[in-house]
């Protein structure tokens, strides 16, 4: 199904150039809707577009994007994915995949 992101998403703030490294709408009480993207998708898509290396990449995205102030429905940003999963006690854990060239 498509989703008409200006119209589900009403007032989010849209990244121009990084459309593809969206991966969700957020809905937070009070705040309406907002874009989620993905920093490592950012990051690539900086060193692949701008020629940056990852490490320039990192601090244009820290001071630049995820430091921006952009409106009421500013941007959200997401660091790592985590996959749950319970141990053999039961409990919850968090297996995640972090792909830094760090």
């Amino acid at each position: 199904m498509k989703v008409d992101i200006n119209e589900y998403a009403e007032g989010a703030i849209l990244l121009d150039g990084l459309e593809s490294a969206i991966v969700g709408i957020t809905d937070e009480f009070g705040t309406g809707r907002r874009m989620l993207y993905s920093k490592d998708k950012i990051i690539s898509i900086l060193q692949e577009r701008d020629g940056m290396t990852w490490s320039e990449a990192e601090e244009f995205f820290d001071y630049n994007i995820k430091g921006g102030y952009f409106g009421e429905q500013n941007p959200v940003f997401l660091e790592l994915s985590l996959t749950p999963m319970k141990n053999d006690e039961g409990d919850w854990e968090f297996d995640f995949d972090f792909n830094s060239e760090e």
